[in-house]
């Protein structure tokens, strides 16, 4: 499922503590986690694990800490069905990092302010 976050909605959701929010910068902060979360985000459906191996090029212990990483984040839900294991976005954790982020970011004021900052 494609994220579909309302930027207007941020405002009125609950903010992550600081450490929660580094840990997830952090699990975003390496490309190949990244890449495999865009492919997590853009699959219509969950993602099967081994659709995932397929596009990217890594070995099956390698995406395992990734998905490791990302589900420790709170970034991804992971289901096991039967001996196959399908990746999907967890909505929440991103509306609320959406709203952190935002707070730390003053209103802008335009590129010819001459607000001091």
């Amino acid at each position: 499922m494609p994220i579909a976050i309302d930027p207007s909605s941020t405002k009125t959701k609950k903010k992550l503590p600081r450490s929660r929010q580094t840990a997830i910068l952090k699990a975003l902060a390496d490309p190949t986690r990244f890449q495999l979360l865009e492919k997590i985000a853009k699959a219509r459906c969950p993602l099967g694990c081994a659709d995932a191996l397929a596009s990217l090029a890594i070995a099956p212990a390698t995406l395992s800490h990734h998905i490791k990483e990302l589900e420790t984040a709170g970034l991804i839900h992971s289901r096991r069905q039967g001996k196959f294991i399908y990746l999907s976005i967890n909505p929440e954790v991103w509306s609320s990092l959406l709203a952190s982020l935002a707070a730390l970011a003053p209103a802008y004021c335009g590129p010819d302010s001459t607000a001091a900052r």
